[in-house]
């Protein structure tokens, strides 16, 4: 979960560091350094807290150095700290690399290089692999870092530079993302292809094993086994703009007000002379019919997403379709034969926990399909097919439109499974993805008009819990509701199925406490409208998200948001839409960064 990046080329490399690394300080932002080959040494400067504090101390040192690796990071292993930092160096100093990932047998090796004479300055992980490449290290840097990789058991993303190899950086991969180009000024490497995207549209995805060799000149690229090998070349067709704040005060709020696109974006194309053409998935409809149980596994914001899944596969194929958290999934030995459909859900498509289900699923004889934002990926590499959300780059921490890519995704989905199964007719596939279309221009009303949203927020913001509820799709919605509002607010907030209240949760309800409620018109719509008086009636403060035209609400609820009238299989698009502003309204009332929240990274690539 942190930030890569390296440059080596005609240009002094402090700047191009710093700019890669502001454009990756989502991935991380807990700490920076970098290491650039200066005056036939490397000047290695990290600084913790953001990237600005390494940008302002980096100004005193005028490096004037062409060739350097940088890195902006999230801790997994010691506390935030200028030592914790990377780049790590070896003992003697000469040797610098940064890593993202997890290294699961760093103390035995910590203990076995200690015990031969080394030093370490850190608590992380990380600092064994510069020691490794020391000891492996003579005159061959590509060579060195294959032997220390060697004797590593985990994830990582590495590039490593030596102060005898100018002009050098080695980068390689296991299970945590690498990306390489190469552009008009030099070669460039980074975790992720924003950090390169002014300079080169033409990127290398690095497979796990792969190793390439950087140069001012060119790059090599080798495989597992250290043969040279021709790469496949990725052209970016989107441009930096995308990951600008577009007039908006936060990427936040820019990407949900992108999300009318993204459901347009993901549906184009899928209705082909009235039925549903995924062809990326390929499995025909004999094979999908065969289908007899569907997983989907995901973390986080992705799970919720699956929990709306699991509610229309179930409605319209008649399939059991169970959810699981990824990083349970194969710990718990599921039941799996080889008409089981695994459907990973992952934004980035490098979630590690659900790229481990995935690898243990096809192993037991399941078929994968992958939904992802990035193409590429290792959940789009290793799945049987894909679906794109076509949400293109996020940058926002708190996910919102990959999320409602997620759902229109997945709602693809169940509509073709009803299909292959004859769950739905063909005219009735057609209107529910002509209503399902519609959600886009219904989100685009919702956002026309926010006054209440904020008006509700206010009322919100001195809380100190929250609790959010609903029946039905209502109540897959109110999970992800409530994981908005904390993960950004840092106010704690749980959500519960609503016929959940008396069995616990209504002991929490006194004067004053916010309740949020899924209220829209549906056919649980009477019941919800008793919890809602049940929490009345205990001093709850309540915030109903209720249908356009529901006037009786109003009896129930201190302030009500509106939502366009939907079919119930889709309230989950228009009601989450209410749910992210109301959540980046009360975290910008609270002075919360919407953006970066603490202790939080983008992109989650170690267990």
């Amino acid at each position: 979960m942190c930030g890569i990046v390296g440059y080596t080329g005609a240009e002094r490399a402090q700047g191009i560091l710093i700019e890669g690394l502001t454009r990756l300080e989502y991935r991380g932002y807990d700490s920076a350094g970098v290491a650039i080959q200066e005056g036939g040494a490397l000047e290695v400067v990290c600084r913790k807290g953001k990237v600005g504090e390494l940008s302002r101390t980096l100004e005193d040192f005028d490096l004037k150095g062409t060739c350097g690796i940088g890195h902006t990071r999230w801790a997994t292993h010691g506390k935030p700290s200028e030592a914790n930092a990377h780049p790590h160096t070896s003992c003697a100093g000469d040797i610098a690399i940064v890593h993202n990932g997890i290294i699961e047998n760093f103390a035995e090796l910590r203990d076995e290089l200690m015990a031969r004479g080394h030093s370490f300055a850190s608590d992380t992980d990380t600092e064994v692999v510069a020691h490794l490449v020391e000891e492996a290290y003579d005159g061959d840097l590509r060579a060195a870092v294959a032997d220390a990789t060697a004797r590593l058991v985990g994830a990582y993303g590495l590039a490593v530079v030596c102060d005898r190899e100018p002009g050098t950086i080695i980068v390689t991969r296991k299970d945590s993302p690498i990306v390489v180009g190469r552009g008009a000024e030099g070669s460039y490497v980074a975790s992720d292809m924003i950090a390169m995207i002014d300079a080169t549209r033409d990127v290398v995805v690095l497979a796990d094993g792969q190793t390439a060799r950087l140069t001012a000149e060119g790059i090599e690229y080798f495989d597992e086994a250290g043969e040279p090998i021709e790469p496949t070349v990725t052209h970016v067709d989107w441009d930096i703009d995308m990951a600008e704040k577009g007039g908006h005060p936060d990427f936040m709020l820019k990407e949900i007000y992108e999300q009318p696109r993204v459901i347009r974006d993901t549906l184009a194309g899928r209705l082909v002379s009235g039925a549903l053409a995924i062809d990326e998935l390929d499995m025909t409809p004999e094979e999908l019919d065969l289908v007899d149980r569907v997983y989907v596994i995901a973390c986080g914001t992705s799970y919720h997403a699956g929990l709306i899944a699991k509610n229309l596969i179930e409605a319209w194929a008649r399939i059991p379709c169970e959810v699981e958290v990824a990083s349970e999934f194969r710990y718990r030995n599921p039941i799996i034969t080889p008409t089981t459909l695994v459907v990973a859900v992952s934004q980035s498509g490098e979630t590690a926990d659900t790229l481990a289900a995935i690898r243990d699923a096809r192993v037991k004889g399941a078929k994968v399909f992958g939904i992802t934002n990035v193409v590429g990926s290792p959940v789009a590499r290793e799945s049987d097919g894909v679906i794109y959300t076509k949400a293109n780059k996020e940058i926002a921490v708190a996910s919102t439109k990959s999320f409602l890519g997620q759902v229109a995704s997945l709602t693809l989905l169940a509509l073709l499974l009803a299909q292959a199964k004859g769950g739905l007719t063909t005219a009735q596939i057609r209107l529910l993805f002509s209503e399902l279309a519609d959600t886009a221009e219904q989100v685009e009303a919702i956002l026309e008009d926010t006054a209440a949203i904020d008006e509700a927020a206010l009322a919100c913001k001195d809380a100190t819990s929250a609790l959010f509820i609903g029946r039905g799709m209502g109540a897959a919605i109110s999970y992800e509701g409530a994981l908005k509002l904390k993960e950004i607010s840092y106010l704690h907030a749980e959500a519960y199925a609503a016929g959940e209240m008396k069995h616990g949760p209504i002991a929490l309800i006194d004067e004053g406490f916010p309740v949020i409620a899924i209220a829209t018109k549906s056919p649980v719509y009477d019941k919800i409208v008793s919890n809602l008086q049940e929490s009345k009636a205990r001093g709850a403060m309540i915030v109903a998200v209720a249908t356009e035209g529901d006037e009786d609400i109003r009896k129930h609820a201190d302030h009500v948001i509106y939502i366009p009238k939907v079919r119930d299989a889709f309230s989950a698009i228009t009601a989450s839409v209410p749910l992210q502003l109301f959540a980046r309204a009360v975290a910008v009332a609270r002075g919360c960064d919407v953006d970066q929240p603490r202790n939080l990274a983008k992109s989650v690539t170690v267990e």
